[in-house]
């Protein structure tokens, strides 16, 4: 075929014997003869579309297209592409230009796409159709999409000139490819319009249908015809047992914004779905013999189509109004459209969405599957309240969409930031324009879950807000565990009908709060008829974000930020105290401080999840998820550890925790004045970590993953696990620190020394014999001579299996088991390099926990024989913890943490460093108060912790209750007893710091209490009288190396003296009585001022006049005085001092509160009572008298006087 009869050239003839062949197979029917016609026509309809444009004049046929199947557009077409058989090259160019910076537009493939419009999917039943239409040929069908739809179309063979197919997302197994129609099909034949009727049709309008509704008892008119102007269109709703859509008539002189008669039609027979696609609003149209129907659930009837019932445009020529006679007037009032009322604390609550007509482009996607969009990049549009399951698929950017009857809802919380536009089943939403723009891939759980999406609505029926944020919070859950921990369709897709999802199980805890118990459940026809309209968007709360699920990256970042934030030196060593300290103190002060997050200062409230494995690089448990890892620290409600390693794996939500931040500066502050600038912190580091009860988490198992290195961790009930294996009990017996210790090289290993690895060793009893897997449970325990019953055992812990650190603890059953069928797995080590570690242990056997092997927890049923086995920790006695015997024991004992401070260790600790002979290494020290069995006054007890157990491991914070195993007691040179870590040291944390610590007062008590030989409070106050002053000195030492500062200059006279800055410290001793004992006191810096009763100036005028000789000392001795000043001995200073501490002034009645200078850890011998004379008139009396007690001052303030009312009731005579 060739333009004015001329002959076809060779390639056209080619391409004219391909059309051919094509559509006789394609096209023609199968088993007939080639219909010439059918050929013929196809050929002329592309002849045609293609001279549409004048620069395709000179090329009679699209040589450069070829047809293509709607099997080989699914099978061979995989990437999205467009044909524009229609379009010039220049139109497309202008497209690919304005399509943006960054933004690509579909590719142009030249293919011709030819094919029945259907709305059956393939050759099914009748019943099946649900208003989707499709593009069929003899190869299969396809879903299609088109922006208008006319129904005289279907069934007819039409060339499509422009569209575009977009294939299913690889990531969706189930997912279908579709077509986008852009522009109107151009029949192959010329299409024949139905005849019109052979007379006028007899319609009515809606003002009579609606009466006809109100009075059908009265008039009834048999299958009646129903002309009007389509005002309204709702909804497509699609369940399992029907399918159907509401369209509104109004009269046809009704402006839109008029309200007026109108009447509703439910249109529910499966073949009149496909009208949903060819009504248009504000379009004429008759629809004939309808029916009157009550509907279920609702004294509400409606009109309603028959299978015979037809739609057609109206045309005035064509119809013609029925005459009725009037109806009586309804006595009848209409309901009133109602508003609710609220009580005056809600009326800022609860608001009103506006409902309006909006036409707009989709600019972004939020989420497919949740239906969630952003249009005009101003609106985000909500279309989950509708089922859109075939729009979906065409909605992205650059689609443009009209919304008729949307509700428009402003400040909805939940996570959204934008106004919302959000369609119930009363409105609709229009493709007015399809998206020429390549789709960008979305991530997989913004794809997939549509289902989860939908049960959020109709079945949990939550409202925006609720849903916005529930969207929200399931993105955060995806971007934390897909796809490494989970799958998608693991957190999104239901495991069996009834049961709830993953992403659901881990909303559901807040739930019930979230939702009320009597949220009203969505009914489809009310929200659709019912006037006034109500449906979910009609009223609203704007949503506070209930809570957020944070990254544990984002989470640490968060409590590091907050933990700087309030670190502040001078908040950390208040001013009084920290003018008096050098540098060094004042610096090892802010090395180390720690703050204690609740999950509640959080807002929204951060909720805690990640799978909690075991870490064999740390030996801690941690929370993961797919950013990081945050090491955290579980306890059971009765402060037991966590023991069973059966939770390693499992997905743990913790919505009640706490986040501790450990600080660790390294400053040099020259003195307290320069605390304000942050350039003398050279370094700082923090140490971040999670502490809650596992009874505030929800632990959901799940399919267990590898993470790093380490190797898989399985359990024997899992289908995964071992198939194979043996295993053997054992109690454990003591666990020893988890540190860095050197490892013994096997003969023919590698000659480099071997650095220290991460280990740790435990000792234990077997308790039988080896057990072999038989199905889901173990066999019977091999039978054990008599010298191997209750044999201990020496378990060396390294490399990989270094993660079982944190679920070994002491009387405890676990079963080691060995995978594989190897024959004795359990057998002992022969080596001699434990020779020596065994003979210490009391062990008779070592053994190499290998890296493949797994632990367990034992049950009650694997240990029928054995009695019941003591729980309780050791605890060393009292008498032998503070005493002078054995003084390198190991003890044990259980305490609460009073303070924690980075200081130099004991003289007997202290190590130099290599290379740096003037370094030493700073250790920890503990304050504890030992837990004494209800002992009302716990003594007191210093822990050191030095390398290589640095840093001390988690939990150890001021307020903790402890259990220390095997502390090494030590007893100083000034006889103090304090203890220390070794490598046998085990620490199990038995209860975590309170959140908010009431200090309770200190006990009031006479000074007399303090001999008595009991138990003494450490700390006490006590009303007393000072009775003379014994001792003051006054210093200005150098802040940095502590010599005497005269004139404020540093006295040693070295250069390498980098201070520039001197110091007060002031002393004083008193001595005190309170009717029934004396003591000593020493009040140390700012207590001297206020034991001198002198004013902050006058005591800052006291200093500056000491500051020129560097140092005042005045002794007291009894009555008299003797100065002692290196400057004057005569100055002025001394004389004023002296003079005050012999005055009224200072010897009066004081309210002192104190600690003693001897604590109960000092096992020093008391000093015997002495004899002392008295003089007593004219006798002279010898009698013994305790030694005087020795006091530091905490604070002294003048006594509480008596009111006026108060001492005059005391004077009178009773």
């Amino acid at each position: 075929m060739a333009a004015c009869g001329a002959p076809a050239s060779a390639p056209e003839q080619l391409w004219l014997e391909s059309a051919q062949t094509f559509i006789q197979e394609t096209l023609s029917l199968a088993g007939k003869e080639p219909d010439k016609q059918l050929t013929q026509s196809v050929i002329g309809c592309v002849k045609d579309t293609w001279l549409s444009q004048a620069e395709n004049q000179d090329f009679t046929l699209p040589l450069s297209y070829s047809f293509v199947s709607v099997q080989n557009l699914k099978t061979h077409q995989t990437l999205p592409c467009c044909s524009l058989l229609s379009w010039s090259s220049g139109a497309y160019q202008a497209l690919s230009q304005g399509a943006g910076p960054g933004v690509s537009v579909l590719p142009r493939k030249q293919l011709l796409l030819l094919g029945t419009l259907t709305d059956l999917p393939g050759d099914l039943e009748q019943e099946c159709r649900n208003g989707s239409l499709y593009v069929r040929d003899n190869t299969g069908t396809m879903g299609c999409e088109l922006i208008h739809l006319e129904l005289s179309w279907l069934g007819h063979l039409f060339l499509f000139p422009s569209w575009s197919y977009l294939p299913p997302d690889r990531r969706n197994a189930l997912g279908e490819g579709h077509l986008e129609l852009w522009e109107m099909p151009v029949p192959v034949f010329p299409l024949t319009g139905p005849p019109g009727p052979p007379g006028p049709i007899a319609v009515i309008y809606p003002e009579k249908a609606s009466q006809l509704l109100r009075y059908r008892k009265r008039r009834k008119i048999k299958e009646p015809n129903l002309a009007g102007k389509l005002v309204r269109l709702s909804a497509l709703l699609i369940t399992q047992s029907k399918r159907y859509f509401v369209m509104t008539l109004g009269e046809l002189s009704q402006d839109n914004s008029q309200a007026g008669s109108q009447v509703s039609i439910m249109v529910q027979v499966p073949a009149q779905m496909v009208w949903y696609r060819a009504l248009q609003p504000d379009s004429a149209y008759v629809l004939t013999k309808l029916r009157v129907t009550k509907l279920r659930g609702s004294r509400s009837c409606v009109w309603t189509t028959i299978p015979s019932s037809a739609l057609m445009p109206l045309r005035p020529e064509y119809v013609l109004e029925l005459g009725m006679p009037p109806l009586e007037a309804d006595l009848t009032p209409l309901p009133e459209p109602t508003t609710s009322k609220h009580g005056r604390g809600q009326e800022g609550l609860v608001r009103d969405s506006r409902v309006l007509h909006y036409s707009g482009t989709v600019t972004a996607v939020l989420n497919q599957s949740a239906s969630l969009y952003i249009l005009d990049e101003q609106l985000t549009l909500c279309l989950a309240y509708q089922q859109i399951h075939g729009l979906r698929r065409a909605i992205r950017p650059g689609v443009c969409v009209e919304l008729r009857d949307v509700h428009l809802l402003q400040s909805v919380g939940g996570g959204a930031t934008k106004p919302v536009l959000a369609l119930c089943l009363h409105g609709t939403a229009l493709l007015r324009r399809f998206s020429p723009l390549k789709p960008k891939t979305l991530p997989v759980f913004k794809v997939n879950g549509s289902s989860l999406y939908e049960q959020l609505v109709w079945d949990y029926h939550l409202g925006l807000p609720l849903y916005l944020w529930a969207t929200k919070a399931l993105e955060e859950l995806a971007c934390k565990l897909c796809p490494h921990v989970l799958r998608c369709h693991q957190l999104l897709k239901q495991p069996a009908p009834g049961k709830p999802s993953l992403a659901l199980q881990l909303l559901a805890p807040s739930w019930d709060a979230l939702v009320p118990p009597g949220s009203p459940a969505r009914h489809a026809y009310g929200e659709i008829l019912e006037e006034p309209h109500s449906c979910p968007h009609h009223k609203y709360t704007p949503l506070q974000t209930p809570y957020s699920f944070p990254t544990l990256l984002a989470l640490a970042e968060e409590g590091q930020r907050r933990a700087w934030a309030a670190f502040d030196p001078k908040a950390l060593v208040p001013l009084p105290e920290a003018a008096h300290l050098t540098s060094c103190q004042l610096n090892r002060h802010l090395a180390w401080s720690w703050l204690c997050l609740p999950s509640h200062v959080f807002q929204p409230a951060q909720v805690l999840l990640g799978v909690l494995v075991a870490s064999s690089r740390k030996g801690c448990l941690q929370f993961r998820d797919l950013r990081a890892s945050l090491p955290c620290m579980p306890l059971t409600e009765n402060s037991q550890p966590l023991t069973d390693p059966k939770l390693i794996g499992c997905l743990v939500r913790v919505e009640k925790f706490q986040l501790v931040i450990e600080r660790e500066v390294r400053s040099s502050f020259p003195s307290w004045e320069e605390l304000g600038l942050a350039s003398f912190i050279q370094k700082k580091q923090a140490r971040v970590y999670a502490q809650f009860f596992l009874a505030d988490a929800l632990i959901l198992p799940v399919p267990r993953l590898t993470f790093d290195s380490e190797p898989p961790q399985t359990d024997d009930s899992c289908p995964e696990g071992p198939h194979m294996a043996q295993s053997r009990l054992f109690l454990l017996s003591h666990k020893e620190a988890l540190m860095k210790r050197n490892v013994c090289v096997l003969p023919g290993g590698s000659l480099r020394p071997p650095k220290p690895s991460l280990s740790f060793h435990a000792s234990g009893t077997w308790l039988c014999g080896t057990q072999k897997k038989e199905g889901s449970g173990w066999g019977p325990p091999e039978t054990l001579g008599a010298e191997n019953k209750d044999r201990k055992v020496f378990l060396v812990f390294c490399g990989s299996s270094v993660r079982w650190f944190p679920f070994l603890y002491p009387n405890q059953v676990y079963r080691l088991v060995a995978p594989g069928p190897s024959t004795s797995p359990f057998e002992a080590e022969r080596s001699s390099a434990w020779h020596r570690p065994l003979e210490l242990a009391d062990c008779a056997s070592c053994l190499t926990v290998q890296e493949a092997w797994t632990l367990e927890l034992g049950s009650s049923q694997d240990l029928p024989s054995v009695l019941e086995i003591s729980k309780a920790l050791p605890e060393s006695p009292l008498a032998h913890l503070l005493s002078d015997n054995f003084p390198s024991s190991l003890v044990s004992f259980s305490a609460e943490i009073l303070s924690r401070m980075l200081c130099e260790p004991p003289l007997a600790l202290r190590r130099i460093k290599p290379g740096n002979t003037r370094a030493i290494k700073s250790g920890v020290k503990l304050t504890v108060a030992l837990e004494t069995g209800g002992q009302e006054y716990p003594p007191h007890l210093d822990v050191y912790i030095e390398d290589p157990h640095l840093p001390p491991p988690m939990g150890l914070l001021p307020g903790a209750r402890v259990h220390f195993s095997q502390l090494e007691k030590k007893i100083s040179r000034s006889h103090v007893v304090y203890c220390c870590f070794r490598p046998s040291t085990s620490v199990q944390v038995l209860s975590f710091p309170p959140e908010t610590r009431a200090r309770a007062p200190l006990p009031h008590i006479h000074l007399a209490e303090l001999l008595q030989g009991g138990p003494a409070p450490f700390q006490a106050t006590a009303s007393c009288h000072i009775v003379f002053v014994l001792s003051l000195q006054i210093l200005w030492v150098c802040a940095h190396c502590a010599s005497i500062c005269p004139q404020g200059k540093c006295g040693r006279q070295d250069p390498c003296c980098p201070a520039q800055r001197a110091i007060s410290q002031a002393s004083v001793r008193l001595l005190v009585e309170d009717g029934t004992a004396e003591a000593t006191v020493t009040c140390r810096n700012h207590h001297v001022a206020t034991a001198l009763g002198l004013s902050p100036s006058e005591w800052t005028s006291v200093l500056e006049c000491a500051r020129g000789p560097g140092r005042v000392a005045l002794q007291f001795r009894g009555p008299g005085s003797q100065t002692e000043c290196p400057g004057n001995p005569q100055g002025p200073l001394a004389m004023l001092l002296w003079t005050l501490c012999t005055s009224p002034v200072v010897l009066r009645p004081i309210k002192l509160s104190f600690a003693l200078e001897r604590r109960p850890s000092d096992i020093t011998p008391l000093e015997p009572p002495r004899l002392q004379q008295f003089q007593c008139g004219e006798l002279s009396l010898l009698t013994k008298v305790n030694a005087r007690l020795r006091l530091v001052c905490l604070s002294l303030q003048e006594p509480e006087l008596p009111s006026p009312a108060q001492a005059a009731a005391a004077a009178a005579p009773s």
